[in-house]
């Protein structure tokens, strides 16, 4: 009689929880998509209130890290929030170990935390953001934004950690799961860039500049992801200006 009560009790609390993970998840997606701080703001809170399940901390930990993103605020509440971001990150992944979505944000979070602090200590944290980057990619091989994180890594990290070779394959793979998402394009445009700039052979610097150019050219063409509206247009933006600076 005891277990077909908890029973009960399990599936109830699973009707009520469930509705609210998606209720919240899908207000973090539009909150998100369309860079909407206030609201953003009030989720988070309501989040920090809600039962700490590793689902709602893993949204919590997306919330947090978009909001210090791109939210009008100094860059001292910017550093705290990323530390929160991780600290609910590494708790999410401590409940749901074989979540890529969890262990995707939290080394989302451990990135961006990493540029606010000093050299030594940002090459520490490097360990981490891999750790879990790799296993969100694991995972789930299709997480094409865990798959752009890590070719900013390889291409944004100084040596003898960065490789251009391994950052480009990140991107490509990345466009190929999710061709509609526009900042795949960018950050693979800056990596030639970055690639043309170093080259020896005057050649290898054409060959990269053109394959940014083209890159940079195709996303001016195309629409913004839906679930990244706001970071689409800015990135369109850039793109337009770049082509007009190299004209």
């Amino acid at each position: 009689m005891k277990t077909v009560v908890a029973t009960i009790v399990t599936l109830l609390l699973s009707i009520t929880v469930f509705p609210a993970a998606i209720n919240v998840e899908s207000r973090l997606i539009e909150y998100r998509s369309h860079r909407m701080e206030k609201e953003m703001w009030q989720l988070i809170q309501e989040l920090e209130e809600m039962p700490q399940d590793g689902k709602t901390l893993a949204i919590l930990c997306e919330a947090l890290t978009e909001y210090a993103n791109w939210a009008k605020i100094s860059q001292e509440e910017r550093e705290k929030i990323y530390e929160r971001a991780v600290e609910v990150g590494k708790k999410s992944v401590e409940l749901l170990p074989e979540s890529s979505y969890a262990n995707y944000v939290t080394g989302a979070a451990i990135g961006r935390l990493a540029q606010y602090k000093g050299i030594i200590q940002s090459l520490f944290m490097l360990g981490d953001f891999d750790k879990y980057i790799l296993k969100a990619i694991e995972l789930d091989p299709n997480n094409y934004t865990a798959l752009v994180a890590m070719g900013m890594r390889y291409r944004d990290t100084p040596w003898p950690f960065r490789d251009f070779r391994k950052s480009e394959q990140y991107f490509l793979k990345a466009i190929e799961v999710e061709p509609a998402y526009v900042n795949s394009y960018y950050e693979l445009a800056v990596l030639y860039e970055q690639w043309s700039e170093i080259a020896r052979k005057s050649e290898d610097r054409e060959k990269y500049f053109q394959k940014a150019k083209q890159l940079y050219e195709k996303i001016i063409l195309m629409e913004p992801h839906p679930q990244w509206i706001a970071q689409g247009e800015e990135t369109k933006q850039i793109a337009s200006n770049w082509l007009k600076e190299h004209d």
